[in-house]
């Protein structure tokens, strides 16, 4: 494989938050992104975002790829998609080969907390199945349009990152459908590692912890604890995040950093409950 050649990725959830980050710093270094969300607004400001970066990243900035100046092959992509539908998957994936040819990485970051506050006895099941729709069901359909391509196509394989959360290890309180989802990605997670490995397929997972974000904003102001309180929980830049996905984007496909914890430091998480 070429190392200097643009590498391409797809980012789910890049309309906002952790999903806008990541794809900006992959579009500013160089890499080329296909963003997929629901909103097609969200989408081009994120792009917009990207071209604002690029246009004020002096020559040879720190942290560009090596034999890959930042901006000078990068280019976008915006694809409308509601990753719980397998036909606009299938169109987004097909979009993404047509345009670019290949695909390098997958971020599979698209994701609902669904409702806040609720207890387990009251949680309806139409908001269970919209948070495993999106949560589970999306990151199954989006890795498994990208291992089929990274399979097929030549040189093959490619990278999946996906999206945990601390609540792939220790669930809030009145979570449970989230939590549910996020601990099932570490067993999908583990099952496209060991599957993919005769294709050079590799997967990893970023767990990440109170990143500042529009759905992390509460944190600030209060959150539920274990104990029944409300605290205001300390939050961490998003784009340390977006830097993180990154260096695992950016490893050789023999080397994998297969589980990655990133939080605010001072977050309820080591001992939390």
């Amino acid at each position: 494989m070429n190392a200097h050649r643009t590498k391409i990725a797809i980012v789910t959830g890049a309309g906002s938050g952790i999903g806008r980050a990541v794809a900006v710093e992959l579009l500013r270094t160089g890499w080329s992104v296909t963003l997929a969300g629901r909103r097609a607004e969200r989408l081009e400001e994120t792009a917009a975002l990207a071209r604002a970066a690029l246009a004020d990243a002096p020559p040879g900035a720190a942290g560009e790829p090596a034999g890959q100046p930042a901006g000078k092959e990068s280019t976008s992509l915006c694809v409308r998609t509601d990753v719980s539908r397998p036909e606009e998957v299938a169109a987004l994936f097909d979009a993404t080969r047509n345009r670019f040819g290949r695909l390098d990485l997958l971020f599979n970051n698209a994701g609902t907390f669904g409702p806040g506050g609720v207890p387990f006895e009251e949680l309806p099941y139409d908001a269970w199945r919209h948070v495993v729709g999106t949560n589970l069901d999306g990151a199954f359909l989006c890795a498994q349009a990208a291992y089929r391509q990274m399979k097929e196509q030549d040189p093959q394989g490619g990278r999946i990152i996906n999206n945990g959360s601390i609540s792939a290890h220790t669930p809030r309180p009145r979570s449970a459908a989230y939590t549910a989802t996020k601990h099932a990605l570490t067993g999908l997670t583990k099952s496209l590692s060991l599957d993919g490995r005769p294709y050079r397929i590799v997967c990893g997972q970023i767990d990440i912890g109170n990143a500042a974000t529009d759905m992390t904003s509460r944190m600030t102001t209060g959150a539920l604890q274990a104990n029944g309180e409300v605290a205001a929980e300390p939050v961490m830049d998003v784009e340390d995040v977006a830097r993180t996905v990154r260096h695992m984007a950016e490893l050789p496909l023999e080397a994998n950093v297969q589980f990655a914890t990133v939080l605010a430091s001072g977050m309820p998480y080591v001992g939390r409950g």
